[in-house]
């Protein structure tokens, strides 16, 4: 596996996959690893902390960091490619041209400016890397939406594959902030995943899939539980904060997200 931190020096060729990460790479990154390794030629895989995404200067600070772990794992799963560079790369001096999405839901909401930092980073991705696909977790179904939707409204001969969630044996689901919960609070946040599939079940006996969803958070306070319309598939998704930490997940009610 070549790493790579400069755009001029990714020199690429076949028909190309692409895994987006902020690094921090768990068992749900892996799955887009293999899956991207089985249906592609040539597997990138991203590494940027983007500081775009993040509203609070802390959150960015206390992001984790490991890019020799990360490399690693990105190697084990069939990269052909890590591209790492740095803020000044991707966001030279004199950078001001972004890309806004309309539309969006509590999650936009809740962090104001966030998706124009996803929509942002993941067009120059697809015009540096040019991949035939790119993989994205359902996890953030949100995201993944609006990934779409750029590709759609802006006419990119891309495939956007969403997978599902993967979740730890104890049924949360696997994020690079999980790693800066304690113990106490690791049990305290196993009432996320909960209520998500406590309002699931609600929703299939056709009772309101919000409220019993925030009746099972244990005491959590959510900065939102909603549910979300995502290009015709519907979600309950949540967030919710566990001392400094925020986890988000969400879990489908109807359709199927591919």
């Amino acid at each position: 596996m070549r790493i790579v931190r400069a755009i001029r020096d990714l020199e690429l060729a076949g028909e190309i996959g692409l895994v987006p990460t902020m690094g921090a790479l768990h068992d749900g990154h892996r799955s887009l690893l293999r899956a991207a390794r089985a249906e592609n030629e040539t597997v990138v895989a991203s590494l940027f902390v983007n500081p775009a995404q993040f509203g609070e200067e802390g959150d960015l600070a206390t992001y984790p960091r490991d890019e020799a772990r990360d490399a690693g794992i990105a190697e084990a799963c069939g990269a052909d490619v890590l591209f790492t560079p740095d803020a000044a790369e991707m966001y030279p001096l004199g950078f001001g041209t972004w890309v806004d999405v309309d539309g969006l839901g509590a999650e936009e909401a809740a962090r104001p400016g966030h998706f124009r930092g996803v929509a942002t980073i993941c067009l120059k991705l697809f015009n540096i890397v040019q991949p035939r696909r790119a993989y994205f977790g359902q996890k953030d179904a949100q995201q993944g939406a609006v990934v779409r939707r750029l590709v759609r409204d802006l006419d990119l001969p891309i495939e956007i594959r969403l997978l599902p969630t993967v979740r730890d044996t104890d049924g949360l689901a696997w994020s690079s902030r999980n790693v800066l919960l304690s113990p106490a609070e690791r049990a305290e946040a196993l009432a996320l995943p909960r209520a998500l599939r406590a309002g699931a079940d609600a929703f299939g006996q056709g009772s309101d899939p919000v409220a019993a969803a925030r009746a099972r958070l244990n005491g959590l306070t959510p900065d939102y539980v909603e549910i979300l319309d995502l290009d015709g598939v519907t979600v309950l998704a949540a967030a919710v904060r566990i001392g400094t930490t925020r986890l988000i997940d969400n879990v489908l009610l109807e359709g199927e997200l591919t």
